[in-house]
């Protein structure tokens, strides 16, 4: 055993801090990104409410201990084999037509979840050790006891740096997709996808569709006892938006939006001895854009 000397001692009791102390800083760099995975990972909500929800979600995020936080990092962010497309949590917002939510995540086999499970759990156990238990398990009060207590700091350090850098590559993937979309967001893709209610593989979701709304304003001006012409009503939009177009929404006619949007009742009438097609909106539908 090394003699105690009233020299050496606080020069290793002061070294046992200090390594303590970058652990712990270590730790909190940690808690932090963490922290900000969690929060921005995931956003679902009507667009005119997201910045709320994701504010919510930053303060909530702030609120959690490691151990909670790593638990909702694993099967959101993380998660074994395929991530699936519809949030587990997705609200029920009968009175909002529209809703967004995206999810950015690390797909993972299942031995490879389970492996980095059990090792997110050590890195929980190895910092309620070192903020709770090392003094105890530590002689602090002996030279050779703060030589040990030196060795297990750097080892814990170097576990911890591990857990970090492995924290920091999931940002850096978590940011470089966010910055992916946000360039689809500036691209025509997306103004199809919000503006008309079009999907990047063509499908239409009439109710938001552009020229859906183009329809109701043209019913608006142009109906008479409810009911409006269609050649009318395409004359109409072709002049004030020229760029809702049957062919843009994959149909070859103003009847066939009509017709395939669900939206609208068809009805031909006969006026002047010729037959003509006119629309009215549906019952119950108007709320639905």
């Amino acid at each position: 055993m090394t003699p105690l000397s009233d020299e050496a001692l606080p020069a290793r009791q002061r070294e046992v801090q200090r390594l303590l102390g970058r652990c712990l800083l270590r730790l909190q760099q940690y808690e932090r990104l963490i922290k900000a995975i969690v929060a921005h990972h995931e956003l679902t909500g009507p667009p005119h409410a997201l910045e709320t929800i994701r504010a919510a979600r930053i303060a909530d995020s702030a609120r959690k201990t490691l151990g909670t936080l790593i638990g909702d990092l694993l099967g959101s962010y993380l998660a074994p084999n395929e991530i699936g497309d519809t949030p587990k949590d997705l609200p029920d917002c009968p009175a909002e037509p529209v809703m967004v939510s995206f999810r950015i995540g690390l797909s993972l086999s299942d031995a490879d979840f389970a492996r980095l499970k059990n090792e997110l759990r050590e890195l929980v156990a190895l910092r309620n050790d070192l903020v709770h238990h090392f003094i105890d398990r530590h002689d602090l009060w002996s030279v050779d006891g703060c030589l040990r207590a030196s060795d297990a700091l750097v080892a814990a350090y170097s576990r911890i740096d591990q857990y970090f850098e492995q924290l920091r590559g999931w940002a850096e993937h978590m940011e470089q997709t966010r910055r992916l979309a946000a360039e689809f967001a500036q691209s025509d893709a997306f103004r199809d996808l919000i503006v008309n209610g079009i999907a990047p593989d063509s499908t239409v979701f009439w109710p938001v569709a552009g020229i859906v709304s183009a329809l109701r304003e043209a019913a608006g001006e142009l109906a008479v006892d409810g009911w409006a012409s269609i050649a009318e009503a395409g004359r109409w939009i072709a002049e004030r938006f020229p760029e809702q177009l049957p062919a843009k929404y994959g149909c070859s006619s103003w009847r066939q939006v009509v017709h395939e949007s669900r939206i609208f009742d068809l009805r031909y009438f006969e006026i002047n001895g010729q037959r003509s097609a006119r629309y009215r909106e549906k019952e119950g539908t108007a709320n639905t854009g």
